[in-house]
């Protein structure tokens, strides 16, 4: 099987938006660039699973401008965008990708992508990593390294290293200051409201949003929300974090409490049943539930169901589930991350950076080929700073420098009052 996506004569379509993304790419642009001409990842052969997006589209075509030999499958049943697909494999990137695709055939893509026999693995939710570790063990002799993409897979993957189960390097591109900062925060925040917003064409001004989570997704989350006009309740298991959100101006209080009175409850955390059971019952008539996490496990949804007397889809990405006392609760998307079931996922802006720290985290895994234990790396500091000035350029913004004293006098110890 060279490839398997929906629809072959949506390549147009998909080549135009994966150019328009390409205008707030810079910084990917510059690398590709330099990649053409350097050649770093040649006859390397790469596994990709992440969202099958037109950003995703650029980051591929930069790694091709470096020489190397990438397939490419989808990190989410519902997150591809089926033009783009079309479009990868008529640039000749075999593409396993399919909007709605259901969990067999999830995995079956997966396995068709490792067929590649990778030198480096791309993931996004550390599906791929797992799936090599558990069921593809003898490709991992072969493996130089990885890069992985959000939080929810670094947690996996960290979780595998502490264990004692990951057996090559990876390169955490979440938790680049590049990253997670702008990505996370931003990118997270705005389409999670424009997801939504989409699904249901709800006017935000005057809700409670209840976001369950306060990290870098949690807080843009929240910012995006309370700038539409919502009064936005955090809920949180972490002090040091619910207090930052108290002291941000939000509402903070336990989900038991704000299901009484949230209108949209939204999930950023990357734990397990999260909104469960016992906040079902307790939501008011119409309550709507969306997840921004990586994974359908947030909400409780098959809890939800088992409560439920009867369940219809009502519009596109949108589930009424009917309670024994005639409540509806309405679930998005599935309980998938809602910016790429129901809209376009994170601006290319942001995924510029996240991106640029891909590519450039695995011309680093190349170039330390044999010299990394298996084991869970930041992205150097050089490299997310030169993408940090990177995109300061394209923006044609200019900060100072320090001057050589005071370099010095932030070397030294000496020098007091």
């Amino acid at each position: 099987m060279k490839n398997d996506i929906k629809d072959k004569s949506l390549a147009a379509q998909g080549k135009l938006r994966i150019d328009w993304a390409s205008r707030e790419m810079p910084v990917l642009k510059l690398i590709k660039e330099r990649f053409n001409k350097e050649k770093p990842l040649k006859n390397i052969r790469i596994s990709a699973c992440l969202h099958v997006t037109t950003e995703t589209a650029n980051l591929a075509m930069a790694l091709k401008e470096g020489g190397a030999d990438l397939v490419l499958c989808a990190s989410n049943p519902l997150s591809t965008q089926d033009d783009v697909a079309a479009a990868l494999v008529e640039y000749g990137f075999p593409t396993f990708a399919i909007k709605g695709e259901d969990n067999q055939t999830y995995y079956q893509h997966i396995m068709a992508a490792l067929e590649h026999k990778p030198n480096l693995t791309v993931d996004d939710g550390a599906d791929l990593v797992s799936t090599i570790h558990q069921e593809k063990k003898q490709l991992i002799a072969d493996i130089i390294g990885g890069t992985e993409e959000t939080t929810t897979g670094v947690i996996r993957l960290r979780n595998m290293a502490k264990d004692g189960k990951l057996k090559y390097p990876i390169i955490a591109v979440n938790d680049a200051r590049t990253k997670h900062f702008f990505d996370n925060r931003y990118g997270t925040g705005q389409s999670t409201i424009d997801g939504i917003t989409r699904a249901t064409n709800v006017l935000w001004a005057g809700k409670k949003v209840v976001v369950c989570g306060y990290g870098w997704c949690g807080r843009g989350i929240a910012r995006r929300a309370q700038g539409m006009g919502a009064l936005a309740i955090v809920t949180e298991v972490e002090p040091i974090s619910a207090l930052e959100a108290a002291m941000d101006g939000y509402q903070v209080m336990p989900l038991l409490e704000a299901a009484k009175i949230g209108d949209i409850f939204i999930t950023a955390s990357g734990d397990i049943s999260v909104i469960d059971k016992a906040h079902f019952s307790q939501m008011k008539d119409g309550a709507i539930l969306a997840n921004s996490g990586h994974f359908n496990v947030e909400i409780n949804i098959t809890a939800l169901e088992k409560m439920s007397k009867s369940k219809r889809q009502i519009r596109a990405f949108v589930e009424e589930y009917v309670q024994a006392d005639g409540r509806r609760i309405y679930l998005l998307g599935e309980g998938r991350l809602i910016n790429l079931a129901a809209a376009e996922g994170h601006p290319a802006s942001v995924m510029d950076m996240s991106f640029a720290n891909q590519a450039l985290g695995l011309e680093h895994l190349v170039q330390n080929k044999g010299k990394l234990k298996p084991a869970v790396y930041p992205v150097p500091d050089d490299i997310d700073r030169e993408i940090g000035r990177l995109k300061l350029k394209a923006m044609n913004i200019s900060i100072d420098s320090l001057t050589s004293e005071q370099k010095k006098y932030l070397e030294s110890w000496e020098e007091g009052t």
